[in-house]
């Protein structure tokens, strides 16, 4: 299930760090592709692309915790139907694990 937009809008201070954080990930990924053109040794890509993984991996953190925090606080409060959420989270989650 995909919403249109949040059940809580994010705050800009939210958007602004996220937005810095992905900049910095997009940064990396040019910087691999700058080594694997260059022919560089392998296990300093790999040492690379692990890294990038990891701030991905802290991205999905931020969001997912938001999400619990914000959304799903305000679905149960708010007397949705939460197991639709918690069900689309799991779901989520499922997937990044994969």
């Amino acid at each position: 299930m995909a919403h249109d937009h949040p059940l809580v809008p994010r705050s800009s201070e939210e958007q602004d760090a996220l937005t810095k954080r992905l900049k910095r990930i997009e940064g990396q990924v040019r910087g691999i592709a700058n080594m694997v053109a260059e022919d560089r040794y392998c296990i300093d890509i790999l040492t690379q692309t692990a890294s990038i993984q990891a701030a991905l991996r802290q991205v999905e953190l931020q969001i997912i915790e938001r999400h619990v925090k914000m959304c799903m606080h305000d679905a149960a409060t708010g007397n949705k139907d939460t197991d639709v959420y918690v069900d689309e989270l799991m779901a989520v989650i499922a997937r990044l694990k994969k």
